[in-house]
């Protein structure tokens, strides 16, 4: 008895061991292939910095999605939220996304699950096991793979339909051509490079192309602090402030780019590295390592998806606003509009709005500065966290129609004046663009509100 159970034991040790060995050796194995399979991704993006290489793409389309019984069943939510019109326009669409990491990955992400009918999706990158904290799609079975590729293979098991073109590559000056060509409707920058990312903001500017650029997503972790804003209100995000600088030096670019960026001030630092250049598929790239919370780009991804949707559909919406007004502030202005109206028309009748009303116009419609100079884009265009509106009024835009929240403009006391003489066409000498760009934040007021 005891012959045999010591028989056992010792079969079943070997058997262990041999398992083990087994184990060991697929792990080894898998390890090895891993590091192969990165080798061979990185010396291809190295080539690929230079030329770009179209890695695949797919599907035809989604021009006629409602005719398709699956794809229209697919978008319902979509088409009952943005309208059948609305919905045809983004599965017209072209966007593309270069930086596929956490940012990048989630917003294209989300862009093909809302219908976008064609993605072009760039990066130079593998993913790598310590981007799993974040990555939109990938698994582990996906490291060492494109980040391109990767994003694709999953996108055709999500819409086989949408025409996914995948390059492996960097953004460079000499890929412009390439990588911007084919007239996109929009352009999503999650590049993490200030070099890389100033270059393409700027081809994007010459271009004429939408593009709305992320800002740093690593060391935060509050969502209620991201907004989105035009570079130029963008000075307490340090990337983007790096940015601004650069387009303006460099580009003589002020304005007229939104960037998705967070209030919040990084909580840790950048961690330096001893080696840079095991880190570095380009060299130079990356010096350091930035501490990432995984929710906070999926959440910087899922911002920038939905701003470019609601464009793409033409719908819009108005983003919180980067500044701080006092209740004086807001206090005086209801004053001084019902002060106005006495003195034009001899009663406060026409009033239709209260102090609410008033913080919505002069803090989300017109951004606590005055409408011409939003709307000629004057160089004295307020920046930073605070507003002073001690040299503004509100005044009708239109005085046949009541002073209600869709009828109302923030102008310099000058400049209302001079409205209020000759109306929308005082202006018209400064530009057509000025009243169009009025009439243009006035019927956002009237969507918002439900007016239309």
């Amino acid at each position: 008895m005891k012959l045999n159970s010591l028989f056992l034991l010792c079969i079943g040790g070997a058997a262990g061991a041999v398992a083990a060995c087994a184990t060991l050796h697929v792990m080894q194995r898998r390890q090895w292939n891993a590091r192969s399979r990165q080798y061979d991704q990185a010396s291809h993006a190295q080539e690929s910095c230079v030329k770009p290489v179209v890695v695949s793409n797919s599907g035809t389309g989604l021009h006629n999605f409602q005719e398709d019984e699956v794809l229209a069943e697919q978008f319902t939510r979509n088409v009952q939220f943005f309208g059948q019109q609305g919905q045809i326009k983004i599965a017209n669409a072209f966007v593309v996304v270069i930086g596929l990491g956490g940012v990048g990955s989630h917003a294209a992400h989300m862009l093909l699950r809302s219908g976008v009918g064609k993605l072009r999706l760039v990066d130079f990158d593998q993913v790598s096991v310590s981007s799993l904290n974040r990555h939109a799609v990938a698994t582990r079975q996906d490291v060492g793979m494109s980040k391109a590729q990767c994003l694709k293979d999953h996108f055709l098991k999500i819409l086989p339909e949408a025409e996914v073109e995948a390059i492996n590559a960097m953004y460079t000056e000499a890929a412009e051509a390439q990588l911007l060509g084919g007239k996109p409707d929009y352009i999503l920058d999650a590049i993490d490079n200030i070099d890389t990312k100033v270059a393409l903001l700027a081809a994007c500017h010459r271009r004429g192309i939408p593009v709305l650029s992320s800002a740093g997503a690593g060391s935060r972790a509050d969502p209620t602090r991201l907004r989105i804003a035009d570079i130029a209100e963008c000075s307490s995000d340090k990337l983007s402030r790096s940015v601004r600088y650069r387009l303006r030096r460099e580009h003589d670019i002020t304005r007229g780019i939104q960037v998705v960026l967070s209030l919040e001030k990084p909580r840790v630092k950048l961690l330096q590295i001893d080696n840079p250049s095991d880190y570095q598929i380009v060299p130079g790239f990356r010096v350091g390592i930035v501490p990432v919370l995984g929710t906070m780009p999926s959440i910087f991804g899922m911002a920038a998806a939905s701003h470019i949707l609601c464009q793409l559909a033409e719908q819009p919406f108005n983003p919180e606003p980067i500044m701080e007004i006092t209740v004086p502030q807001y206090e005086t202005q209801m004053s001084r509009l019902l002060e106005r109206e006495e003195t034009k028309f001899g009663n406060t009748d026409g009033v239709t709005v209260d102090y609410d009303d008033v913080v919505y116009v002069v803090r989300d419609v017109w951004r606590g500065v005055s409408a011409h100079a939003l709307g000629v884009q004057e160089p004295g265009l307020q920046r930073g966290f605070n507003r002073s509106t001690a040299k503004l009024v509100l005044t009708r835009w239109d005085a046949s129609r009541p002073a209600g929240v869709d009828n109302l403009v923030l102008m310099t006391f000058e400049q209302a004046d001079q409205h209020d003489k000759g109306g929308a066409a005082a202006h018209q000498h400064t530009s057509d663009a000025y009243s169009s760009y009025v009439e243009q934040r006035l019927e956002l007021v009237r969507t918002e509100y439900g007016f239309t």
